[in-house]
Protein backbone atom coordinates (compact mmCIF):
# COMPACT_ATOMS: atom_id res chain seq x y z
CA UNK A 1 0.00 0.00 0.00
CA UNK A 2 1.57 3.54 -1.24
CA UNK A 3 1.52 6.10 1.24
CA UNK A 4 -1.26 8.60 2.13
CA UNK A 5 0.35 11.66 0.54
CA UNK A 6 1.63 9.94 -2.46
CA UNK A 7 -2.12 9.02 -3.52
CA UNK A 8 -3.18 12.38 -4.31
CA UNK A 9 0.24 12.66 -5.61
CA UNK A 10 -0.67 10.09 -7.95
CA UNK A 11 -3.54 10.71 -8.47
CA UNK A 12 -3.00 14.61 -9.93
CA UNK A 13 0.29 13.15 -11.49
CA UNK A 14 1.50 15.24 -14.61
CA UNK A 15 -1.04 16.34 -16.91
CA UNK A 16 2.14 17.37 -19.05
CA UNK A 17 3.73 14.14 -19.04
CA UNK A 18 0.54 12.36 -19.90
CA UNK A 19 0.11 14.83 -22.78
CA UNK A 20 3.93 13.72 -24.16
CA UNK A 21 2.81 10.02 -23.46
CA UNK A 22 0.13 10.29 -25.65
CA UNK A 23 2.04 12.09 -28.62
CA UNK A 24 4.62 8.87 -28.59
CA UNK A 25 0.72 7.00 -29.09
CA UNK A 26 -0.47 9.31 -31.53
CA UNK A 27 2.74 9.41 -33.33
CA UNK A 28 2.40 5.53 -33.43
CA UNK A 29 -0.66 5.52 -35.23
CA UNK A 30 -0.44 8.62 -37.47
CA UNK A 31 3.25 8.63 -37.84
CA UNK A 32 5.20 11.03 -35.94
CA UNK A 33 5.64 13.86 -39.03
CA UNK A 34 1.90 13.87 -38.51
CA UNK A 35 1.75 14.75 -34.67
CA UNK A 36 2.28 18.54 -33.18
CA UNK A 37 3.09 17.80 -29.69
CA UNK A 38 3.35 20.96 -28.05
CA UNK A 39 3.25 19.05 -24.20
CA UNK A 40 6.91 19.40 -22.69
CA UNK A 41 9.63 22.41 -22.38
CA UNK A 42 12.29 19.55 -24.04
CA UNK A 43 14.96 21.85 -25.74
CA UNK A 44 15.50 20.81 -29.38
CA UNK A 45 18.49 23.09 -29.98
CA UNK A 46 21.46 20.82 -29.21
CA UNK A 47 24.09 21.42 -26.90
CA UNK A 48 26.76 23.99 -27.83
CA UNK A 49 29.76 22.47 -29.52
CA UNK A 50 31.94 23.66 -26.86
CA UNK A 51 29.79 21.45 -24.41
CA UNK A 52 30.82 18.07 -26.07
CA UNK A 53 34.29 19.44 -26.64
CA UNK A 54 34.66 19.82 -22.95
CA UNK A 55 32.96 16.46 -22.27
CA UNK A 56 36.02 14.91 -24.26
CA UNK A 57 38.63 17.03 -22.73
CA UNK A 58 37.67 16.25 -18.94
CA UNK A 59 37.36 13.04 -19.62
CA UNK A 60 40.80 12.66 -21.21
CA UNK A 61 43.01 14.99 -18.44
CA UNK A 62 41.28 13.87 -15.44
CA UNK A 63 42.14 11.35 -12.69
CA UNK A 64 39.01 9.20 -13.43
CA UNK A 65 38.83 7.75 -10.54
CA UNK A 66 38.48 11.53 -8.47
CA UNK A 67 36.42 12.75 -11.27
CA UNK A 68 33.91 10.10 -10.97
CA UNK A 69 34.01 9.85 -6.84
CA UNK A 70 32.31 12.12 -4.28
CA UNK A 71 32.94 16.13 -4.33
CA UNK A 72 35.31 17.33 -0.98
CA UNK A 73 31.88 19.13 0.22
CA UNK A 74 28.21 18.54 -0.70
CA UNK A 75 28.02 21.87 -2.24
CA UNK A 76 30.33 20.83 -4.87
CA UNK A 77 33.68 21.37 -6.20
CA UNK A 78 35.33 24.86 -4.60
CA UNK A 79 36.74 25.36 -7.96
CA UNK A 80 33.11 25.16 -10.22
CA UNK A 81 31.42 27.54 -7.57
CA UNK A 82 33.89 29.87 -7.46
CA UNK A 83 33.97 29.87 -11.24
CA UNK A 84 29.79 30.29 -11.40
CA UNK A 85 30.65 33.38 -8.28
CA UNK A 86 32.54 35.55 -10.82
CA UNK A 87 30.30 34.71 -13.76
CA UNK A 88 27.66 36.46 -12.12
CA UNK A 89 29.49 39.25 -10.21
CA UNK A 90 31.10 39.97 -13.68
CA UNK A 91 27.41 40.40 -15.28
CA UNK A 92 24.90 41.64 -12.61
CA UNK A 93 27.73 43.72 -10.67
CA UNK A 94 26.89 41.13 -7.40
CA UNK A 95 29.73 40.58 -5.17
CA UNK A 96 29.58 36.85 -4.35
CA UNK A 97 31.54 34.24 -3.47
CA UNK A 98 32.39 30.31 -3.70
CA UNK A 99 30.36 30.10 -0.53
CA UNK A 100 27.18 31.39 -1.68
CA UNK A 101 26.42 28.99 -4.22
CA UNK A 102 25.46 24.98 -3.88
CA UNK A 103 26.24 23.03 -6.94
CA UNK A 104 22.38 21.20 -7.65
CA UNK A 105 20.52 18.19 -9.56
CA UNK A 106 19.04 21.02 -11.46
CA UNK A 107 16.86 23.75 -10.27
CA UNK A 108 14.12 21.19 -8.98
CA UNK A 109 17.12 19.68 -6.98
CA UNK A 110 17.88 23.29 -5.91
CA UNK A 111 14.09 24.24 -4.93
CA UNK A 112 13.88 21.00 -2.86
CA UNK A 113 17.19 21.58 -0.89
CA UNK A 114 16.22 25.35 -0.20
CA UNK A 115 12.84 24.41 0.60
CA UNK A 116 13.80 21.38 3.11
CA UNK A 117 16.58 24.13 4.42
CA UNK A 118 13.71 26.49 5.00
CA UNK A 119 10.33 25.08 6.04
CA UNK A 120 9.14 23.87 9.29
CA UNK A 121 5.63 22.23 9.23
CA UNK A 122 2.57 24.28 8.72
CA UNK A 123 4.64 27.32 6.79
CA UNK A 124 3.50 29.15 4.13
CA UNK A 125 4.84 29.50 0.97
CA UNK A 126 2.99 31.61 -1.32
CA UNK A 127 3.52 31.68 -5.06
CA UNK A 128 1.87 33.52 -8.25
CA UNK A 129 -0.53 31.96 -10.50
CA UNK A 130 -0.09 30.69 -13.67
CA UNK A 131 2.81 28.70 -11.92
CA UNK A 132 4.33 25.14 -12.61
CA UNK A 133 2.34 23.16 -11.22
CA UNK A 134 5.47 20.82 -9.20
CA UNK A 135 5.41 23.71 -6.61
CA UNK A 136 2.96 22.39 -4.92
CA UNK A 137 4.84 19.12 -4.70
CA UNK A 138 7.70 20.38 -3.69
CA UNK A 139 6.09 22.59 -0.93
CA UNK A 140 4.48 19.50 0.50
CA UNK A 141 7.32 17.07 0.65
CA UNK A 142 8.60 19.46 3.73
CA UNK A 143 5.14 19.70 4.69
CA UNK A 144 4.72 23.38 3.96
CA UNK A 145 1.60 24.88 2.64
CA UNK A 146 0.98 26.52 -0.96
CA UNK A 147 -0.38 30.33 -0.89
CA UNK A 148 -1.80 30.68 -4.15
CA UNK A 149 -1.93 34.53 -5.48
CA UNK A 150 -4.36 34.49 -8.38
CA UNK A 151 -3.76 35.26 -12.21
CA UNK A 152 -3.96 38.45 -13.07
CA UNK A 153 -4.92 37.71 -17.30
CA UNK A 154 -4.61 41.04 -18.30
CA UNK A 155 -0.74 41.01 -18.73
CA UNK A 156 0.29 38.42 -15.95
CA UNK A 157 2.21 40.50 -13.60
CA UNK A 158 1.66 39.08 -10.31
CA UNK A 159 -0.93 41.23 -8.25
CA UNK A 160 0.94 42.22 -5.70
CA UNK A 161 -2.51 43.82 -3.83
CA UNK A 162 -3.76 40.30 -2.99
CA UNK A 163 -0.26 39.66 -2.44
CA UNK A 164 0.46 41.76 0.29
CA UNK A 165 -2.90 40.34 1.60
CA UNK A 166 -2.20 36.90 1.85
CA UNK A 167 1.58 37.44 3.49
CA UNK A 168 0.80 36.08 7.25
CA UNK A 169 3.09 35.30 10.33
CA UNK A 170 3.51 31.99 8.86
CA UNK A 171 4.65 33.03 5.39
CA UNK A 172 8.16 31.65 5.31
CA UNK A 173 9.26 32.01 1.77
CA UNK A 174 7.85 33.49 -1.90
CA UNK A 175 8.79 31.79 -5.07
CA UNK A 176 9.03 33.50 -8.03
CA UNK A 177 9.70 32.25 -11.70
CA UNK A 178 10.82 35.18 -14.13
CA UNK A 179 11.10 34.51 -17.01
CA UNK A 180 7.68 32.74 -16.09
CA UNK A 181 6.50 28.68 -17.33
CA UNK A 182 3.74 28.43 -18.78
CA UNK A 183 3.18 32.34 -19.69
CA UNK A 184 6.66 33.44 -21.13
CA UNK A 185 6.04 36.84 -19.03
CA UNK A 186 9.71 38.48 -17.63
CA UNK A 187 8.29 40.67 -14.56
CA UNK A 188 9.33 44.28 -14.60
CA UNK A 189 11.67 45.62 -12.36
CA UNK A 190 8.75 47.77 -11.01
CA UNK A 191 7.41 44.45 -10.43
CA UNK A 192 9.95 43.02 -8.24
CA UNK A 193 10.54 46.84 -6.66
CA UNK A 194 6.81 46.97 -5.44
CA UNK A 195 7.15 43.42 -4.42
CA UNK A 196 10.64 43.56 -2.39
CA UNK A 197 8.91 46.82 -0.80
CA UNK A 198 5.91 44.62 0.57
CA UNK A 199 8.35 41.87 1.70
CA UNK A 200 10.41 44.69 3.57
CA UNK A 201 7.13 45.99 5.02
CA UNK A 202 5.89 42.34 6.04
CA UNK A 203 9.39 41.22 7.62
CA UNK A 204 8.93 44.80 9.93
CA UNK A 205 5.21 44.24 10.73
CA UNK A 206 5.74 40.31 11.77
CA UNK A 207 9.43 40.03 13.06
CA UNK A 208 9.99 37.30 10.59
CA UNK A 209 12.39 36.90 8.22
CA UNK A 210 11.01 35.92 4.65
CA UNK A 211 13.12 34.59 1.93
CA UNK A 212 12.28 35.04 -2.03
CA UNK A 213 12.93 32.06 -4.02
CA UNK A 214 13.72 33.37 -7.28
CA UNK A 215 13.59 30.06 -9.52
CA UNK A 216 15.38 30.74 -12.73
CA UNK A 217 15.87 28.43 -15.25
CA UNK A 218 14.97 30.44 -17.90
CA UNK A 219 16.61 33.26 -17.49
CA UNK A 220 18.78 33.61 -20.57
CA UNK A 221 15.84 33.09 -22.67
CA UNK A 222 14.45 36.69 -23.48
CA UNK A 223 14.16 38.33 -26.09
CA UNK A 224 13.65 41.53 -28.32
CA UNK A 225 16.44 42.70 -25.79
CA UNK A 226 14.52 42.68 -22.86
CA UNK A 227 16.56 42.83 -18.83
CA UNK A 228 15.26 39.99 -16.53
CA UNK A 229 16.15 41.95 -13.14
CA UNK A 230 18.41 39.90 -10.66
CA UNK A 231 16.70 39.85 -7.65
CA UNK A 232 19.11 39.67 -5.07
CA UNK A 233 19.91 43.19 -6.04
CA UNK A 234 16.66 44.21 -4.59
CA UNK A 235 15.58 42.17 -1.57
CA UNK A 236 18.27 40.76 0.66
CA UNK A 237 16.94 37.75 1.79
CA UNK A 238 16.56 36.37 -2.13
CA UNK A 239 18.34 32.79 -2.99
CA UNK A 240 18.02 32.50 -6.54
CA UNK A 241 17.63 28.40 -8.20
CA UNK A 242 19.35 28.44 -11.18
CA UNK A 243 19.73 25.16 -13.77
CA UNK A 244 21.85 24.56 -17.08
CA UNK A 245 18.87 22.51 -18.58
CA UNK A 246 17.92 25.22 -21.09
CA UNK A 247 20.55 27.74 -21.19
CA UNK A 248 22.92 24.68 -22.28
CA UNK A 249 19.93 22.59 -23.63
CA UNK A 250 21.14 19.66 -20.91
CA UNK A 251 17.23 19.03 -19.06
CA UNK A 252 18.68 15.75 -18.99
CA UNK A 253 21.99 16.01 -17.08
CA UNK A 254 20.10 18.06 -13.72
CA UNK A 255 22.85 20.29 -13.21
CA UNK A 256 22.08 23.90 -12.00
CA UNK A 257 22.79 25.66 -8.63
CA UNK A 258 21.39 28.15 -5.53
CA UNK A 259 22.72 31.23 -4.61
CA UNK A 260 22.81 32.31 -0.86
CA UNK A 261 23.64 35.20 -0.43
CA UNK A 262 25.70 37.00 2.57
CA UNK A 263 23.05 39.45 2.96
CA UNK A 264 19.86 36.54 3.44
CA UNK A 265 18.56 36.40 7.08
CA UNK A 266 21.32 33.80 8.75
CA UNK A 267 23.03 33.02 5.54
CA UNK A 268 25.84 31.06 7.30
CA UNK A 269 23.30 28.61 8.45
CA UNK A 270 21.14 28.76 5.74
CA UNK A 271 24.29 27.51 3.38
CA UNK A 272 25.68 24.73 5.72
CA UNK A 273 21.73 23.15 6.37
CA UNK A 274 21.61 23.37 2.39
CA UNK A 275 24.56 21.46 2.18
CA UNK A 276 23.62 18.86 4.56
CA UNK A 277 19.84 18.98 2.90
CA UNK A 278 21.70 17.82 -0.38
CA UNK A 279 23.16 14.83 1.31
CA UNK A 280 20.13 13.68 3.23
CA UNK A 281 17.81 14.38 0.68
CA UNK A 282 19.92 11.65 -1.69
CA UNK A 283 21.56 13.64 -3.95
CA UNK A 284 24.74 13.78 -2.46
CA UNK A 285 26.40 16.06 -4.45
CA UNK A 286 25.30 17.47 -8.04
CA UNK A 287 26.87 14.83 -11.09
CA UNK A 288 30.50 15.55 -10.95
CA UNK A 289 31.45 15.14 -14.62
CA UNK A 290 28.34 18.06 -15.15
CA UNK A 291 30.22 20.32 -13.02
CA UNK A 292 33.61 20.30 -15.00
CA UNK A 293 31.29 21.22 -17.95
CA UNK A 294 29.59 23.54 -16.83
CA UNK A 295 32.97 25.96 -15.38
CA UNK A 296 34.59 24.85 -18.89
CA UNK A 297 31.63 26.22 -20.64
CA UNK A 298 30.18 29.33 -18.37
CA UNK A 299 30.08 31.78 -21.13
CA UNK A 300 28.35 29.83 -23.34
CA UNK A 301 24.53 29.65 -24.48
CA UNK A 302 21.86 28.28 -26.87
CA UNK A 303 21.25 29.53 -30.24
CA UNK A 304 18.27 31.78 -29.00
CA UNK A 305 17.91 32.65 -32.88
CA UNK A 306 15.94 29.31 -32.71
CA UNK A 307 13.70 29.70 -29.86
CA UNK A 308 12.61 33.30 -31.36
CA UNK A 309 12.14 32.38 -34.99
CA UNK A 310 9.45 29.67 -33.48
CA UNK A 311 7.77 32.44 -31.29
CA UNK A 312 7.61 34.14 -34.36
CA UNK A 313 5.98 32.03 -36.30
CA UNK A 314 3.70 29.98 -33.92
CA UNK A 315 2.50 33.41 -32.06
CA UNK A 316 1.76 35.28 -35.44
CA UNK A 317 0.48 31.89 -36.52
CA UNK A 318 -2.20 31.61 -34.39
CA UNK A 319 -2.92 35.52 -33.88
CA UNK A 320 -3.92 34.87 -37.74
CA UNK A 321 -6.28 31.99 -36.74
CA UNK A 322 -8.38 33.91 -34.13
CA UNK A 323 -6.68 32.97 -31.14
CA UNK A 324 -5.87 35.07 -27.87
CA UNK A 325 -2.25 35.27 -26.62
CA UNK A 326 -0.03 38.12 -24.65
CA UNK A 327 3.25 37.62 -26.93
CA UNK A 328 5.62 36.06 -24.24
CA UNK A 329 9.24 38.00 -23.71
CA UNK A 330 10.96 34.73 -22.45
CA UNK A 331 11.09 31.13 -21.92
CA UNK A 332 9.41 28.89 -24.50
CA UNK A 333 5.86 28.75 -23.85
CA UNK A 334 2.66 31.00 -25.35
CA UNK A 335 -0.62 30.64 -23.08
CA UNK A 336 -3.13 30.92 -25.19
CA UNK A 337 -6.59 31.92 -24.07
CA UNK A 338 -9.18 28.73 -24.54
CA UNK A 339 -12.12 29.81 -27.22
CA UNK A 340 -14.20 27.84 -24.59
CA UNK A 341 -14.49 28.27 -20.60
CA UNK A 342 -12.93 24.55 -19.97
CA UNK A 343 -10.17 24.52 -22.04
CA UNK A 344 -9.90 20.72 -21.59
CA UNK A 345 -12.83 20.60 -24.27
CA UNK A 346 -10.38 22.80 -26.10
CA UNK A 347 -7.23 20.12 -25.71
CA UNK A 348 -9.98 17.59 -26.83
CA UNK A 349 -11.20 19.23 -29.74
CA UNK A 350 -7.32 20.11 -30.59
CA UNK A 351 -6.24 16.64 -30.63
CA UNK A 352 -8.95 15.48 -33.50
CA UNK A 353 -5.97 17.43 -35.70
CA UNK A 354 -3.31 15.46 -33.46
CA UNK A 355 -2.38 18.79 -31.73
CA UNK A 356 -1.30 18.23 -28.20
CA UNK A 357 -1.81 20.94 -25.46
CA UNK A 358 -1.86 21.30 -22.12
CA UNK A 359 -4.55 22.43 -20.09
CA UNK A 360 -3.90 25.72 -17.93
CA UNK A 361 -5.21 24.18 -14.77
CA UNK A 362 -1.88 22.51 -14.39
CA UNK A 363 -0.34 25.68 -13.71
CA UNK A 364 -3.34 26.87 -11.58
CA UNK A 365 -4.86 29.04 -14.27
CA UNK A 366 -7.79 27.60 -15.98
CA UNK A 367 -9.04 28.76 -19.44
CA UNK A 368 -6.17 29.06 -20.88
CA UNK A 369 -3.88 25.99 -22.90
CA UNK A 370 0.25 26.19 -22.92
CA UNK A 371 2.21 25.38 -26.10
CA UNK A 372 5.64 24.85 -25.78
CA UNK A 373 7.36 25.92 -29.30
CA UNK A 374 11.04 24.01 -28.06
CA UNK A 375 10.03 22.37 -31.23
CA UNK A 376 11.32 21.86 -34.88
CA UNK A 377 10.72 25.30 -36.76
CA UNK A 378 9.17 22.55 -39.47
CA UNK A 379 6.64 21.07 -37.19
CA UNK A 380 5.33 24.55 -36.24
CA UNK A 381 4.76 25.33 -39.97
CA UNK A 382 3.04 22.09 -40.42
CA UNK A 383 1.07 22.68 -37.22
CA UNK A 384 -0.54 25.88 -38.69
CA UNK A 385 -3.16 24.48 -41.14
CA UNK A 386 -4.37 22.43 -38.64
CA UNK A 387 -4.57 25.16 -36.21
CA UNK A 388 -6.65 27.05 -38.87
CA UNK A 389 -8.87 24.14 -39.05
CA UNK A 390 -9.34 23.91 -35.60
CA UNK A 391 -9.87 27.38 -35.24
CA UNK A 392 -13.06 27.02 -37.81
CA UNK A 393 -15.14 25.31 -35.10
CA UNK A 394 -14.96 28.10 -33.28
CA UNK A 395 -14.33 31.48 -35.00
Amino acid sequence: MIAEKMKSMVANSSAIRAMFEEGNRLAGIYGAENVYDFSLGNPNVPAPPAVKDSIIEILKESDPVALHGYTNSNSGYADVRQTVAESLNARFGTAFHLENIVMTVGAAGGLNVILKTLLNPGDEVITFAPYFGEYRAYVSNYDGVLVEISPNTVDFQPKLDEFEQKITKKTKAVIVNTPNNPTGVVYSEDTIRRLAGILKEKQREYGTQIYLISDEPYRELAYDGVEVPYLTRYYDNTIIGYSYSKSLSLPGERIGYLVIPDEAADSEEVRGAANVATRILGFVNAPTLQQKVVAKCIDESTDLSFYDRNREALYNGLIECGFECIKPQGAFYLFVKSPVEDEREFCQAAKKYNILMVPGRSFACPGYVRLAYCVSHEMILRSLPRFQELSREYF
